[in-house]
């Protein structure tokens, strides 16, 4: 169970993390959406699906956005109304500074009802006015604290320019934050320096290290690279060069996944950090969406070919990997 596994700093915690339906979508196309992202995912051995809250940081950067900003469904509005049918905790993300506490507080005691637990992530701009700071929007949640898990966002590329994501990491731990889930992982040497200082301070401050979530994501066109540059996630120029330059960048990207997934369940483990892997799937295209879920599939028998975690995975789902390993995919 989520819940307790957090709590209890347990390793191995595997979870799939999507983005909801634009608001645009009729209401027929969502259902069709759900009934399909239901229909992938439910015999995936996951303790909880992420739905993520989309804001627009156009104002973040004068880069131009690879790719137009459309809003999206509310999250919990869409995992509450569509995605009842999958038996699993959900992870519902909140920009909680555009909200009055007010708002917030109803909102948590949903949360809570549907066994969801939150994250709250920043504002979208600097510049934009705060309604409800992060501490207030803590010690709203600390209500619930006895029924619920808090998370919240952690950045290696801020760690890298600013030295100070394992200081940020435990001023929020003193809110009450156990979890953390990072962006997404291409460089698995910021990864490790995050969390080599982490546990560095964790030991000089006596405090418990928190569980942390590496964050995956395939890259299946140059766009998208593009755009995960423009979201700030760093790709070094090997890695960045190895994907232009491939055959069939999807297959490169769902191998650098899984080495990368390989890493840090080592270091981790070697380190003594509680651990779990968070695979993205945002895109709209079937076969990025298929490679996602023979990602899940693979970790999920990596950590249990390890011993990290108690994996099941039936027959079924190891023959229909293996179809798509031979159809799509080249072996790491």
């Amino acid at each position: 169970m989520f819940l307790n596994k957090i709590k209890t700093g347990v390793s191995g915690i595997l979870t799939y993390g999507i983005t909801p339906p634009k608001e645009e979508t009729s209401t027929q196309r969502i259902a069709e959406i759900a009934e399909k992202t239901v229909a992938r995912i439910k015999s995936l051995d996951l303790d909880a699906l992420i739905v993520y809250d989309v804001q627009d940081e156009s104002a973040r950067t004068a880069s131009e956005r690879p790719f137009p900003f459309l809003k999206a469904l509310d999250p919990f509005d869409f995992a509450q109304q569509y995605l009842q049918q999958l038996p699993i905790p959900k992870i519902i993300y909140r920009p909680a500074g555009k909200y009055r506490s007010e708002e917030l507080s109803t909102w948590l005691n949903k949360l809570n009802r549907h066994n969801f637990f939150p994250v709250f992530v920043g504002l979208p701009a600097p510049d934009f006015p705060v309604k409800t700071s992060l501490p207030e929007a803590y010690k709203l949640w600390s209500q619930l604290a006895d029924q619920s898990v808090m998370g919240a966002v952690t950045i290696p590329e801020r760690h890298a320019a600013l030295n100070d994501e394992d200081k940020r990491i435990l001023d929020k731990q003193r809110c009450g934050v156990s979890y953390f889930i990072s962006q997404c992982i291409f460089d698995v040497d910021y990864a490790k320096q995050l969390i080599e200082d982490l546990c560095y301070t964790c030991k000089k401050e006596n405090k418990k290290i928190p569980t942390l979530l590496f964050t995956l994501s395939v890259c299946g066109s140059e766009k998208t690279l593009r755009f995960m540059e423009w979201l700030g996630i760093h790709i070094p120029q090997k890695l960045k060069k190895e994907l232009l330059e491939s055959a069939d960048m999807l297959k490169s990207s769902v191998n650098i996944c899984l080495a990368i997934a390989s890493t840090l369940m080592e270091f981790c483990t070697e380190n003594s950090v509680p651990f779990g892997l968070n695979i993205e799937s945002v895109a709209i295209r079937k076969d990025e969406i298929e490679a996602s879920i023979y990602i899940v599939e693979q970790i999920a028998a990596m950590l249990d070919e390890n011993g990290i975690r108690a994996s099941i995975i039936s027959s079924e789902k190891k023959d229909t990997g293996n179809r798509f390993y031979k159809k799509k995919l080249i072996p790491i």
